[in-house]
């Protein structure tokens, strides 16, 4: 008897490839994403030798793009978007509608219609949230203000590209494409976009209504079975479910779906178990699409369309790069904050490659298009990491070669500089706390209650804003900068207390403070018992580490229970 074991070639060999030049990739220290991308051109119809369904990689890569937004929905804070929205929110716009013209610029000249310009354009305006988070976890500045930005920014880019992803087929027609969902090339603009916003609507009001309670309460229902493969199975399935579900139901895309499975069970007190359960599985099938993508792309493109190709990279690493740069310094960030998210957007990604392939089905965006937006990715996501290295080197040289580079790095801000009406006695053995984020607002509860006179030195300029309005003393700015302590009065200051995670400036903080104040006390915040150490022995500070303190609080909480409990004989 002979077997069709076409889907079992297929997973294998995309798995197998994958972890081969992921791997590879990982050595020459790339992304593995590279690696997939790669994988995926080699047994793909493009290249000679073993080529693997591309039909059923295409349906493994749906599965592999509903659970990729699952995770995006999953983690999706709209706490932390809201903590740097001030910046995220006009910015991350601004960016893609000056890289979506940039696109549709290009495409203009090769002939394009309008159509194809708009997906063209958009699938380079938005950046890898995957990449990103990659980039950021290995410099450790996942949790800094540079890196709460930068993830903020791709988080409205990525509820922007789901709104594109909504409304793209609605718009086909009228585009130039052949509408999806039954809208024909004659429905008009505002018809097809009233079906396409009504079903979503109700969808989205389901969901809300209805899918915050009904999928959080089913999970813990199956969570209370005590079986773990119960567990995983349930978040699988109601992230798969969902998202067919919406798509059969409401005309809405997998994706979408997908993405409000994740929100609705991030409801949940045990979304960081679902999180932790399903990542594995999310990984490989991020794997299958990431390689069934690479199977489409034709390496001719490199050789056949080189100017092209040119134009594609120098928008992604350049075009959008420097619009980004431009506007955080016309919020009034500092240069570094700048540059950061500048280098955080000089990349494409997930996004890019399921906005391409919805362009392709919808009959708007060419082959042409396509190739040039993969290869772009491949290109832009191998060069990302030099360009996050190239961050400080820039910096320092930009500061030494330009006096405009320094002005801008203490621009004319007004929450720059302590006001005036501060009053004198509040300025002299006062606190000075750096980073007003978790950890720090309970501090200055507990100095509110105390009655302690302190100084916050915080780089969130809304956080500074809304504190002034309060009557808090609070400067805007980066405390490694000596300029934003001496605004802080540290001179005069009884205590610094850095509150702030990001330990990669505390030693130049504490350089700073003991130079201006040789007396003043330091206490710092970390999370290693390694980097506990090495601060301690380099700036004499005292260092508290996070899960140490948290042991223990509970002992002492153990203890005093023990100590109360009547004694049994």
């Amino acid at each position: 008897m002979h077997h069709n074991i076409s889907l079992i070639t297929t997973i294998a060999a995309a798995l197998g490839f994958g972890l081969l030049f992921g791997m590879v990739a990982v050595k020459v220290r790339l992304p593995a994403l590279v690696g997939y991308l790669a994988a995926g051109v080699l047994i793909g119809p493009a290249t000679p030798g073993f080529v693997a369904d591309v039909a059923l990689a295409s349906q493994l890569a749906e599965i592999g793009v509903m659970l990729l937004m699952f995770g995006v929905g999953l983690h999706f804070s709209l706490d932390d978007l809201l903590e740097v929205k001030g910046i995220a929110l006009p910015g991350a716009i601004l960016q893609i509608t000056v890289a979506t013209l940039m696109g549709i610029g290009v495409s203009h000249l090769w002939g394009w219609g309008l159509g194809a310009g708009l997906v063209f354009g958009l699938a380079l305006s938005v950046a890898s949230t995957v990449v990103l988070l990659r980039a950021l976890e290995d410099r450790g500045q996942l949790d800094s203000f540079n890196g709460r930005i930068a993830v903020g920014w791709l988080v409205v880019e990525d509820l922007v590209t789901v709104l594109v992803l909504v409304l793209l087929p609605a718009l086909a027609g009228p585009l130039g494409g052949h509408a999806a969902g039954g809208h024909g090339a004659n429905d008009s603009l505002w018809l097809a976009l009233g079906k396409t916003l009504l079903s979503v609507g109700a969808f989205v009001a389901f969901m809300l209504l209805v899918g915050r309670k009904l999928f959080p309460w089913f999970l813990w229902r199956v969570a209370k079975t005590g079986s773990r493969e119960l567990f995983t199975l349930a978040v699988i399935a109601a992230a798969v479910g969902i998202a067919y579900g919406s798509s059969e139901l409401f005309g809405v895309s997998f994706a979408l779906g997908a993405f409000f499975a994740g929100m609705v069970l991030r409801e949940s007190a045990l979304s960081h178990r679902a999180a932790e359960e399903t990542l594995p599985l999310r990984d490989a099938f991020s794997v299958l699409f990431f390689v069934s993508v690479g199977m489409l792309f034709d390496p001719r493109v490199l050789v056949e369309h080189p100017l092209e190709l040119l134009a594609v990279v120098a928008i992604i690493l350049f075009g959008k790069s420097l619009a980004a740069f431009v506007l955080v310094l016309a919020l009034r960030y500092p240069l570094n904050t700048a540059i950061t998210v500048s280098a955080s957007l000089a990349q494409i990604g997930e996004f890019s490659f399921i906005l391409a392939a919805l362009g392709m089905s919808l009959g708007l965006l060419p082959d042409l298009g396509q190739n040039l937006i993969l290869a772009g990715a491949i290109i832009s996501i191998a060069v990302n990491p030099l360009m996050f290295k190239a961050i400080n080197p820039l910096q320092e040289w930009l500061r030494s070669k330009s006096d405009l580079a320094r002005k801008l790095e203490r621009s004319a801000d007004p929450l720059a500089e302590l006001p005036m009406t501060v009053a004198h006695e509040h300025l002299r053995g006062q606190v000075v706390l750096v980073g007003f984020g978790r950890v720090g607002k309970r501090i200055a509860e507990e100095l509110d209650r105390q009655k302690v006179h302190y100084v916050v030195a915080e780089q969130n300029r809304e956080m500074v804003e809304d504190l002034r309005r309060r009557n808090q003393p609070a400067v805007a700015g980066n405390a490694a900068d000596p300029a934003v302590l001496i605004q802080a009065h540290i001179a005069h200051a009884s205590m610094l207390v850095i509150a702030t995670p990001d330990t990669f400036h505390v030693r130049s903080m504490i350089e700073t403070a003991k130079a201006l104040n040789p007396s003043i006390r330091c206490v710092v915040r970390t999370h290693s018992e390694e980097e506990a150490r090495l601060l301690r022995e380099e700036t004499g500070g005292t260092v508290f580490v996070g899960e140490r303190e948290l042991a223990r609080s509970m002992t002492e909480h153990v203890l005093q229970g023990l100590a109360q409990a009547p004694a049994t004989h």
